[in-house]
């Protein structure tokens, strides 16, 4: 073992032990100070330590959902406590509460401070200070499935079984454990049972992550009957797995032709365009490089004129472009289904996450009936991304169950490819999603190229109108529509080194949005929102460019303070930026991988490269980036995305327990604040202000109060995960 990956696994290890060790702490004690990795840890990209190296601790240890069963039922028919341990509030005036509310206060989820119940009775017993109690249904049969589950996943009947999970703090491995088994026998006797990973699950390997999670294979994207190939002119036009038949269906309630819906989401390039105050210049090479030759390829004319009247640049064409032979082609398809439930402590969403197509920009010549030599693949990326449909508990876990089935083939033989077009044409139909744009399933359409002019850029359209003064979206038909860029500030007004709104917003909202306590690189997450305006002054940008920006820094933050080194890392590896470039190692130029700027390159050929972000540079391994502002003197950040999906796959389709939570009506936050004379509304630093008076409550008679209302303000329960309130480990890139 190299002397740098030695140094690697000791630090790990202190840190690690450092956050995870078993002993608890009395309510009072204060937490331990916090811990940056020492300077000896050095890596760089393309250092791929073993996960083998991480250190080992006990599963109870990470356990951060117990289910407990109630004597008796509560006023409302619920069964169960649920114990969920809460970090410390965002809003630091909340500490000591003994009551929290989280999620939008339109529908908000309330918890109440275990140790407190205990204290009172109402709960058996208290898994420890920092956990919060809600209460739900828990049916005996949802036990018993899960017992059933382990039963089989042991048996070796999805796979070769490990008992070995890696713990992911955010998209980072820390550590090593063996999840623990639901024990139906210590639940019926009313014992704290923890909620943690299955006790034994699939191995991870490569050959799952291609049949489940990034479909690249030959036989599926250039599957003749499914897809089109514009290089060679092979396949099927029109297919269901074609950027001719996504778009088609899209456009469908839009009142005008696929056709024309296509043209006018190309010509949004050959314009300057603003949104929330971002302009955002013209890339007229989009005629040049895109319309021009697909037009020529479909038999017309074109030309690109001003018109003097609208002082617009327009697209001219003697007759509609030809979707069957759109240049784009389909490079893989992703399942995002880690992206699944509730957003932010939200509790209000519990959607099966995202189904995605990548494609990659090509220009032919001629069009069809060339080689993969001749096919000139442009820099440029297009990715469909598609909220699947359903919600709640069994929307998820059923989800999830598809693709473990799916994944059960052995190869992508036609039964496995019949198998995924059912799933992909069940997402992407039209009429999928009745509340949305169109009727259509998608959430938002990306791209990322470099193809139309320098830096790279990366923009993103919806089908709805978004309004930068609420920070809300209004689902509308039509055609798309630029939108601001997710997490994303706008990189022409603010300097991604120097800028003192984004250190600003770093080290005041992000910062108190991290998880306390806070040890680098093993123990690094925070909850926040980026607003549309920060300091009366438009913040979220409308396109993000790549290097410049390779990342964003906070101008003022220092490197001896653990929670600031953490709240630049969080602020900005989320940001399309430093998603794509130096927070994630994804500035490749080496002529080998042809990943730059891309996660899945367009430009490599069949199968696409992946990034070493995503495969952690091999099954068994993650990939270590170093600190983007302070280097790897300081620290460095691991990853192996395809790993943690992977488990949150296998985790959902196997061990996630089910239960139904009871909604409370809004009207229950203006009873506790007039009662209590304040609401412990704990959101997301950068949300919008609430408009209930925020504070804490420490009366324990309150509580009882308040345990007492909740009848008198009953909504209809959803069925939901028991870990509904554990925020998704990755957001939206």
């Amino acid at each position: 073992m190299s002397r740098k990956r030695n140094e690697w696994r000791i630090a790990v290890l202190g840190i690690v032990l450092a956050v995870w060790g078993c002993s608890k702490e009395p309510a009072s004690a204060q937490p331990p100070p916090v811990r940056v990795a020492p300077a000896g840890v050095q890596a760089g990209p393309g250092d791929t330590p073993s996960l083998g190296e991480l250190p080992v601790v006990s599963g109870l240890s990470v356990a951060k959902v117990f289910a407990q069963k109630l004597g008796k039922p509560t006023s409302l028919g619920e069964t169960t406590a649920v114990h969920v341990k809460l970090p410390p509030p965002a809003n630091r005036g909340l500490a000591g509460s003994l009551v929290r509310v989280v999620g939008d206060s339109s529908g908000p989820t309330v918890l109440f401070h275990s140790d407190t119940l205990a204290r009172l009775g109402v709960i058996p017993a208290s898994p420890g200070p920092e956990f919060f109690t809600l209460f739900a249904r828990l049916p005996d049969s949802e036990v018993e499935r899960r017992w059933e589950s382990e039963r089989r996943l042991a048996s070796g009947e999805f796979g070769m079984p490990t008992r070995e999970t890696v713990l992911f703090n955010g998209r980072h491995p820390a550590a090593r454990y063996e999840g623990l088994s639901m024990d139906a026998n210590a639940f019926a006797q009313g014992a704290l049972v923890p909620q943690t990973s299955c006790p034994q699950m699939p191995a991870s390997t490569e050959a799952w992550w291609e049949r489940t999670l990034m479909i690249r294979d030959p036989a599926v994207v250039l599957d003749p009957a499914r897809t089109w190939d514009p290089c060679t002119g092979a396949g099927t036009k029109g297919g269901v797995w074609t950027f001719a038949h996504l778009m088609r269906e899209m456009a469908q309630g839009s009142g005008v032709s696929p056709e024309d819906f296509v043209l006018e989401w190309l010509s949004l390039w050959l314009n300057d365009f603003q949104a929330n105050g971002d302009t955002v210049p013209a890339r007229r090479k989009m005629y040049d490089e895109v319309i021009a030759p697909w037009a020529a390829a479909s038999g017309a004319t074109s030309s690109l004129e001003f018109n003097v009247g609208t002082g617009r640049w327009e697209v001219v064409l003697r007759q509609p472009l030809d979707l069957d032979i759109a240049p784009f082609r389909l490079l893989a398809i992703v399942n995002r289904i880690d992206l699944a439930g509730s957003t932010e402590y939200s509790g209000r969403s519990s959607t099966p996450g995202e189904l995605r197509f990548i494609f990659g920009l090509t220009r032919p010549s001629p069009w069809g009936g060339g080689t993969e030599a001749t096919c000139n693949l442009k820099p440029f990326t297009t990715i469909f991304e598609y909220g699947v449909p359903g919600e709640g508990c069994r929307a998820i876990t059923g989800w999830a169950r598809q693709w473990v089935g799916l994944g059960m083939d052995p190869a992508f033989n036609e039964a496995y490819r019949s198998r995924l077009q059912q799933m992909t044409e069940s997402v992407v139909r039209h009429g999928r999603s009745p509340g949305k744009g169109n009727r259509s399933a998608l959430n938002q359409l990306r791209t990322n190229e470099v193809a139309l002019a320098f830096p790279w850029e990366l923009r993103e359209f919806h089908l709805a109108d978004e309004h930068p003064g609420t920070g809300k979206d209004t689902p509308s038909n039509g055609l798309l529509r630029v939108h601001t860029m997710a997490l994303t500030p706008d990189d022409a007004t603010h300097d991604f080194r120097t800028d003192p709104d984004v250190d600003f917003f770093v080290r005041t909202h992000v910062k108190n949005g991290v998880e306390q306590p806070v040890t680098v690189p093993t123990h690094c997450t925070a909850r926040f929102t980026v607003p549309h305006a920060l300091n009366g002054m438009p913040f979220l940008g409308a396109n993000a460019q790549v290097a410049p920006p390779t990342h964003w820094e906070a101008l003022s933050a220092v490197s001896t303070s653990a929670t600031e080194v953490c709240a630049r890392k969080e602020f900005s590896s989320n940001t399309c930026n430093g998603c794509h470039f130096k927070d994630t190692g994804t500035n490749d130029f080496s002529g080998t991988d042809n990943l730059a700027f891309t996660h899945v390159s367009p430009t490599s050929g069949i199968p696409a490269r992946q990034s070493k972000f995503l495969t952690g540079g091999g099954n068994g391994f993650m990939f270590v980036v170093p600190d983007a502002q302070f280097g790897a003197q300081l620290t460095s950040w691991p990853f192996a995305d395809l790993l943690r999906r992977h488990q949150r796959l296998q985790e959902l389709a196997h061990c996630s327990a089910c239960g139904w939570f009871i909604d409370l009506d809004a009207g229950y936050l203006n009873r506790m604040e007039a009662l209590a004379g304040s609401v412990p509304l704990d959101v997301a630093p950068g949300s919008p202000v609430s408009t209930f008076t925020v504070g804490p409550i420490r009366d324990v008679d309150m509580v009882k109060q308040l345990l007492e209302l909740r009848p008198g303000f009953r909504m209809r329960p959803r069925e939901l995960p028991l870990d509904f309130l554990e925020p998704p480990a990755a957001r939206v890139h």
